[in-house]
């Protein structure tokens, strides 16, 4: 199943999100604002994030790709807890977490 960057985006990127920001939030104890901030999103949308309320598993072939997401998730968020990274940084880290997926044709 080959989904367009703009299905991949409506439907995985905030599963991502969720997995980055509960990775920053329970890990490396960052507030909801500093993670809303290097995500480049609002401290509302990661306390959705945080409470399984936005970023709920409405993927196709989720049970598949849910282990690179997490772990892709795990790497990203230690360099956003460790660096200073850019939510444009953290849009690349996504591109390229969905360009892997598509070449070993997960999604």
């Amino acid at each position: 199943m080959s989904l367009s960057c703009e299905s991949v985006i409506r439907r995985i990127l905030p599963v991502y999100r969720s997995f980055v920001a509960k990775e920053l939030i329970l890990k490396y104890k960052l507030t909801q604002n500093v993670v809303a901030e290097k995500l480049g999103t609002t401290q509302a949308a990661v306390s959705q994030y945080i409470n399984s309320k936005r970023g709920v598993n409405d993927v196709p072939n989720y049970s598949e790709i849910e282990p690179l997401l997490q772990q892709s998730a795990a790497k990203i968020a230690e360099r956003m807890a460790t660096t200073n990274i850019t939510s444009e940084e953290f849009s690349s880290s996504f591109c390229e977490l969905c360009t892997e997926l598509r070449k070993n044709k997960k999604i």
